[in-house]
């Protein structure tokens, strides 16, 4: 998402853009109605507008509060996302915006400036279909890893060919309580 300006000190840097716009970073998934949630199945929700702005974002405080190398993010209007069982809960990480997670299980759902009421960015990676937004641009890269564009290179296997039977099948039998079935 495109950066809405610059952050002052003590802010986090802008990364989830100032609205809808056109053109590379326009809408994702038009005219089709999205959903996901947490990995315990606590929180569910649906997205009936458009994905604005699918992004990775490197910055250190999406880095941290993903646990991971980058956060994949995309917005999307306030009014265009219902929750279907128990909100998010919220976190401000800075005195510019709040992040929302499942209190029960710690999934990382949303981002929201505090300034921008009528857009939230979602956690791509908590839809049940994340192909339906694939990021289209990459923010805060003064942060990127230097190995991240040597990732692709790395040798892998399916979950299969890495898991014992046994094991897998624990796996899966947990899930089986959640939306899509997955552990």
């Amino acid at each position: 998402m495109a950066p809405s300006g610059t952050a002052s000190a003590g802010e986090e840097a802008p990364h989830d853009g100032n609205g809808p716009v056109s053109g590379e970073g326009g809408p994702r998934n038009a005219g089709r109605t999205l959903t996901g949630g947490c990995q315990c199945g606590a929180v569910r929700y649906g997205i009936t507008g458009p994905i604005f702005d699918a992004q990775i974002c490197h910055c250190r405080m999406c880095q941290r509060a993903f646990g991971s190398y980058f956060a994949p993010l995309g917005a999307v209007a306030t009014a265009d996302i219902a929750w279907l069982s128990a909100p998010p809960q919220l976190y401000r990480s800075s005195p510019a915006a709040e992040r929302g997670f499942c209190a029960r299980c710690g999934t990382p759902l949303t981002f929201q400036y505090l300034h921008e009421p009528g857009e939230i960015s979602i956690a791509l990676g908590s839809l049940d279909d994340p192909e339906a937004a694939p990021p289209l641009t990459q923010y805060g890269i003064e942060s990127r890893l230097s190995f991240f564009a040597a990732l692709h290179a790395l040798p892998g296997e399916t979950t299969e060919e890495s898991t014992p039977a046994e094991l897998l099948t624990r796996i899966r039998q947990k899930g089986a309580d959640r939306h899509d079935g997955e552990a």
